[in-house]
């Protein structure tokens, strides 16, 4: 199965770090972020899921959970997190699916073959309160990923859904938005008390709505 952006996130059950979940019922009306490993006790690995703890603040300001995966067991998930905890000086909350037996994986199209056989690829989702994948990013294994950048894009999407703009390259919170094509120069000048800047037709600028 090969999951696309705006594709249902498909539902399942699951032994985590944590107890048995179901996974709509964790994410509940909250956006989530399910992301894979290739394995418990790997160095990129660890470092990743240190840093993803302590953003717990960041990511409960976004109204989002976060959730990690590995073809490990939970046995493995729990003493490696003791590891995490210890060497990454943090507390990690958030629960790891043990998917031993590569389900959850072939659901989600975690399993690149000719990158791997058998590990899962350093893929990660943003998953929108309705359960639609919003973002899909896939990293080789020996990549750690950059949890700023999905901070960044995880503030694009929900300013998006909020108000009728994009966000334009290397966008940070707080910096001037794009008023999208499909809404007019006269609308858009309704639409955004603050004004709108026309470079173009097609290119046009407002300041962030919510700021």
């Amino acid at each position: 199965m090969s999951i696309k952006l705006g594709d249902t996130a498909p539902d399942f059950q699951a032994e985590t770090s944590l107890g048995d979940i179901n996974f709509y019922e964790y994410l509940g009306d909250s956006w989530g972020i399910l992301f894979s490993h290739p394995a418990d006790y790997t160095p990129v690995c660890t470092t990743e899921l240190g840093y993803t703890s302590k953003l717990k603040s960041e990511f409960e300001k976004r109204g989002t959970k976060v959730i990690a995966l590995s073809v490990d067991g939970v046995e493995d998930h729990q003493n490696w997190i003791r590891d995490i905890n210890e060497t990454q000086d943090t507390d990690v909350q958030f629960p790891i699916i043990a998917d031993k037996d590569r389900t959850i994986s072939e659901l989600y199209d975690f399993i690149h073959p000719n990158a791997s056989a058998t590990a899962t690829v350093r893929s990660l989702l943003i998953i929108d309160p309705e359960k639609k994948v919003r973002l899909i990013i896939t990293y080789p294994a020996s990549t750690g990923r950059n949890f700023n950048e999905i901070l960044r894009v995880l503030d694009s999407l929900q300013l998006v859904d909020s108000y009728k703009v994009a966000t334009p390259v290397n966008w940070e919170e707080g910096d001037d938005v794009i008023v999208p094509p499909s809404v007019s120069t006269e609308e858009a000048r309704k639409i955004f008390p603050k004004g709108v800047k026309e470079v173009k037709p097609y290119l046009r600028y407002t300041p962030q709505p919510n700021t």
